[in-house]
């Protein structure tokens, strides 16, 4: 298997062919092995800026998407332990209030239930978080959906040009250069949540479908109740999430 060009000149000349010593096919063959190519490299590019977030062991090579998962990961994790997170939730349940959408939305994606978490995600962003948007872009850049994460990172942009200054959960930095690539920074990794108690939390909830967006979780009123259960006290085993 060929590596993947370094440069666009790179995979110019390996594309490179004579007429009259090709037949059409030949010719349609490279031209799709050209596009392939500077489609490869246009990835590499983009997940080559992609910084790391706080706690990444350097000395560990691992692939960048699997790096935006991690810090998705972190980021949910510690708006879930933010003080202010179960308040919001019943402030969300009586209201769909968009700060209480976030906690909510990464209440999902911890308990594994990726659309649910990226549909809120979609409505408190929408409502100008910033957090949100940073989660939206993320979430793609983990599944290698490169357009939908040049569009959160455009947000992003968008959303520090206003001056955007709400419910920040987590702290952290979301900024880019004015290009597509969003250049962060996360606080170190908040403790671990309880696996059994993420997966009770969310075992209640309604999930009415709407339409062509298909089953969308609700909150319900004890929801919030629930919130202590997900940090377990010290020295009490669990697993992990």
């Amino acid at each position: 298997m060929s590596r993947t060009p370094r440069s666009i000149e790179e995979a110019l000349r390996r594309a490179r062919v004579f007429r009259g010593e090709y037949t059409h096919a030949d010719l349609e063959s490279a031209r799709h092995g050209l596009a392939r190519q500077l489609h490869e490299l246009r990835w590499v590019r983009f997940f080559s800026a992609l910084p790391s977030g706080a706690g990444r062991d350097r000395s560990a090579p691992a692939a960048l998407h699997d790096q935006a998962a991690r810090d998705l990961r972190l980021l949910c994790r510690g708006t879930v332990h933010h003080d202010g997170a179960a308040r919001r939730i019943t402030a969300f349940d009586a209201s769909r209030d968009p700060d209480g959408a976030l906690p909510f939305a990464c209440l999902l994606h911890l308990a594994g239930q990726e659309e649910g978490a990226q549909f809120w995600w979609q409505y408190a962003a929408g409502a100008g978080s910033v957090t949100a948007a940073l989660c939206l872009y993320l979430h793609h850049v983990r599944h290698g959906e490169l357009r939908d994460a040049q569009h959160w990172a455009d947000q992003i942009r968008s959303l520090n040009g206003i001056d955007w200054n709400g419910y920040t959960p987590v702290p952290h930095h979301a900024d880019t250069d004015g290009g597509h690539t969003v250049h962060y920074t996360l606080p170190a990794p908040p403790p671990a949540l309880s696996e059994r108690a993420v997966q009770d939390a969310v075992h209640d909830l309604d999930t009415p479908h709407h339409g062509g967006l298909g089953p969308v979780p609700q909150p319900v009123p004890d929801l919030a109740d629930h919130w202590a259960d997900l940090t377990p006290p010290p020295g009490q085993p669990f697993t992990p999430v």
